[in-house]
C-alpha cells in the first residue's frame, strides 16, 4: 500500500470539516417551514408556473441550480475557487482549488437520492463516479477536470428526499397564481389544464424532507457495480450507514478501496475448476492474503410491513 502523506490527510480532514459545517444550513434554505421543497416550478414571462417533473435526473439537476448560490458563498468563505466540469458527463460535479495553494484540489460530486416507500430505511441508490479510463491510470485527463491524483480527497455531497406521491397539478399542469400579480394561462394552452391558487405556498411540492449529509467517495461504496451497462461505482442504500460513512470499505480503508476497483472483473480466481472474474471485496481480499473478517456487509432490504 503507498505511504499515507500527513499533509494531505490533514487538508482532507480540515475541508470535510468545513463541507460538513455548510451542509447543517442547507435544510432551510431549500425548503419551506413544512418541509416542502420552496422550488415549485418554472415559471414563463406571462407569469404561468409549470410543475417540475419527479424524474430524478431533472430533480437533481434543479437541485444542483438551487444550492449554486450557497456552494459559492462556501468556496469563498473556504478561500477557494470552484472549477465547473467542463462536459456533461465529465467528473467531477465540482473541483475546489485553494487560492492559496493550486495543488491543494478537492472534487466534490453532488449526489441526490429519494427515500424507498417500499424499504423505509434505505434509499435507491446512486453511482460514485467511473472505475473505468481515469480512476485505473491517475494521470489520465480523460473525462475528468484534473487528473485523479490531483485531487487531495474525492467527496460526495447528498441530498436524501421523500417523493410526494399525490399532488394536485399533473407533470405538465400550468398553476395561475394569484401572488404573481394576474397570472394567465397561455392562449394555446386549454383552460382546463390550468389550476388557479392565491399562494404559492398552497401549491404541493415534488419532494420534501431533506437530508444532507457529506462523506468521501470510498466511505459510501459498495463492492458491485452501480449500472448494469457502465463502469460505475455502486453504493451502499441503508441510509443510517450513509449518514455514517459505513459503506463495505468502512473497516478496511481507501487503498482497499482502491485496489478492488481498480482491478475489478480484471483479477480472476478459480472457482468450481474455472477462472472467473472477482466481483466481490471479500473474494478479492482473501486473493490478497488480507483480513476478510474486515469486510462491513452491506445490510440488506426489508420491506414495510402491511
Amino acid at each position: 500500500m503507498p505511504a499515507v502523506d500527513t499533509n494531505a490527510q490533514a487538508e482532507k480532514r480540515r475541508f470535510k470539516k468545513v463541507l460538513w459545517e455548510f451542509v447543517a444550513d442547507l435544510g432551510d434554505y431549500i425548503s419551506s417551514e413544512s418541509g416542502d421543497w420552496s422550488a415549485k416550478g418554472f415559471i414563463d414571462v406571462h407569469r404561468n408556473l409549470y410543475t417540475i417533473s419527479t424524474d430524478t435526473k431533472i430533480v437533481s439537476k434543479i437541485l444542483e441550480i438551487h444550492l449554486f448560490p450557497k456552494l459559492l458563498e462556501f468556496a469563498e468563505s473556504a478561500n477557494n475557487s470552484i472549477v465547473l466540469a467542463e462536459h456533461q458527463n465529465w467528473y467531477p460535479d465540482l473541483s475546489f482549488v485553494s487560492l492559496d495553494n493550486e495543488a491543494c484540489k478537492f472534487a466534490v460530486d453532488l449526489k441526490t437520492t429519494y427515500r424507498n416507500p417500499d424499504y423505509p430505511d434505505h434509499v435507491s441508490g446512486f453511482t460514485l463516479g467511473s472505475h473505468g479510463a481515469y480512476f485505473k491510470d491517475r494521470t489520465s485527463t480523460k473525462n475528468i477536470q484534473f487528473p485523479y491524483s490531483e485531487y487531495l480527497g474525492h467527496f460526495c455531497l447528498g441530498i436524501i428526499y421523500t417523493r410526494v406521491q399525490a399532488n394536485i397539478l399533473e407533470e405538465g399542469g400550468v398553476a395561475a397564481v394569484g401572488e404573481l400579480d394576474g397570472a394567465e394561462y397561455p392562449q394555446s394552452l386549454n383552460s382546463s389544464r390550468v389550476v388557479e391558487f392565491e399562494k404559492l405556498s398552497s401549491i404541493a411540492s415534488v419532494i420534501r424532507d431533506f437530508e444532507f449529509f457529506v462523506c468521501e467517495k470510498w466511505e459510501l461504496a459498495s463492492d458491485r457495480q452501480g449500472s448494469g451497462n457502465t463502469a460505475n461505482i455502486g453504493s451502499i442504500t441503508h441510509i443510517e450507514d450513509i449518514l455514517e460513512g459505513r459503506g463495505v470499505f468502512m473497516n478496511l480503508g481507501e487503498e482497499w478501496f482502491d485496489e478492488y476497483w481498480m482491478n475489478y472483473k480484471v483479477t480472476s480466481m478459480m472457482k468450481d475448476g474455472k477462472s472467473v472474474p472477482i466481483t466481490r471485496i471479500k473474494d478479492f481480499v482473501e486473493f490478497r492474503g488480507g483480513d476478510a473478517s474486515l469486510v462491513n456487509p452491506m445490510k440488506t432490504k426489508k420491506k414495510r410491513k402491511n
